[in-house]
């Protein structure tokens, strides 16, 4: 029953951290992953990382995702494609200059070097998700370009890390070509898929007489779609974003996002935040306080002026830019997936590893007061009931 022990002390624990985030002035999501470190193992102890843990945070970000699509505008993203692009490039190129030079500066060997800079092109917006959507800034124009420009970036960076793992790593030999392929077949099926059949499959699910059988139909989308994302090598998170865009077109829109958030709100996503936090721990971490200090500020500058870089090229002006950059600094889970490909591989040393995810953390938990100071103020009513 420990289990049921760790939710009630999540449920407490981020709702209280929340709500006092936000009495300080800050987004919410920021006090949720601050007291996952402070119940885990770097300071209380009082939750330990398990199979539990993870399944019901894989979960959260899905349905955290998911819900982001089904608030997504359509039609602003469309629009917002050319910056969402130079947004991903641009958030890429600097961030891999800056991470080989730091890595090679500090005695990396060149594949460790070129891993490491990689690593740093990783975005995971699913902080920045929850953080705009606070700030009542999912829908604008900024947000939209931050959520197409994470779909460019993952789809890249994606390919460079199978290029990487198979020409310097200790894996077998990928094929480059389908690989590539995969990647193109999941978005052509996805594309097909939410215009011909969603809207059939919700109208259909719709009549079962059975109890909630439309929220039932919703969730096996969003399940569905991260799964053959992650099969054909995308981030499943990826796939979630995609079926709530689907089903955003159909007329069941807002009756599922009416239903899905308490859902998610109140069990999965609380354990995806505190998941975040259980990863840290300090042990061993004197020696390499330089090198953490160092990569975590190329690691939030390189993104911040390279994805605003992008943006201010394509339009943007320099508030809006900046704003795009900080919606690109969080790492999130996709980095820590890709570390621990590397360390698999050969190709992140092991006595860099803790110091690496210590990085990683640093970045998410800056991107949501970077926003926050970004962007106009937010709606506290909306804030409060997260």
């Amino acid at each position: 029953m420990q289990f049921i022990f760790y939710l009630a002390l999540i449920i407490v624990a981020t709702k209280a951290a929340g709500h006092l985030s936000v009495k300080l002035g800050q987004p919410a999501v920021l006090g949720k992953l601050i007291v996952g470190i402070i119940i885990g193992p770097a300071f209380l102890g009082w939750i330990q990382p398990d199979d539990f843990i993870d399944h019901f945070a894989e979960i959260g970000v899905l349905l955290l995702m998911f819900i982001a699509g089904l608030e997504t505008d359509l039609d602003q993203l469309r629009q917002n494609w050319k910056s969402a692009f130079a947004v991903a490039i641009g958030g890429i190129i600097l961030p891999f200059i800056g991470g080989y030079a730091v890595a090679s500066g500090l005695g990396l060997s060149q594949s460790e070097s070129l891993f490491l800079a990689l690593l740093l092109c990783a975005t995971s917006v699913s902080i920045s998700v929850q953080a705009l959507k606070e700030l009542n800034q999912l829908n604008s124009k900024e947000g939209s370009t931050i959520l197409g420009a994470a779909v460019v970036d993952d789809v890249v960076v994606v390919v460079l890390l199978a290029v990487m793992l198979s020409l310097l790593g200790t894996t077998e030999s990928i094929s480059i070509p389908a690989l590539i392929g995969k990647k193109a077949l999941f978005f052509v099926v996805v594309i097909a898929v939410s215009i011909w059949i969603i809207p059939l499959f919700m109208k259909l699910i719709a009549k079962l007489k059975v109890t909630e059988a439309l929220m039932s139909g919703a969730l096996v989308a969003c399940f569905s779609f991260a799964y053959f994302a992650e099969k054909m090598g995308v981030a499943g998170i990826i796939g979630a974003f995609a079926a709530g865009i689907a089903i955003s077109q159909t007329t069941f829109r807002h009756e599922v996002e009416k239903k899905v958030e308490p859902i998610a709100y109140t069990l999965f996503v609380p354990v995806f935040f505190v998941s975040i936090g259980l990863s840290i721990t300090f042990d061993g971490l004197g020696n390499q306080l330089v090198f953490i200090i160092v990569l975590s500020l190329v690691a939030i500058l390189s993104k911040l002026f390279g994805g605003g870089l992008g943006a201010r090229l394509t339009g943007f002006n320099n508030r809006s830019s900046l704003a795009i950059g900080a919606g690109m600094v969080s790492r999130g889970e996709v980095a820590l997936i890709i570390s621990a490909s590397g360390l698999e591989s050969g190709l992140l040393p092991q006595n860099y590893f803790t110091a690496v995810v210590m990085v990683i953390m640093i970045t998410t938990l800056v991107t949501p007061p970077m926003l926050k100071l970004i962007f106009p103020a937010a709606a506290e009513e909306k804030a409060l009931k997260r």
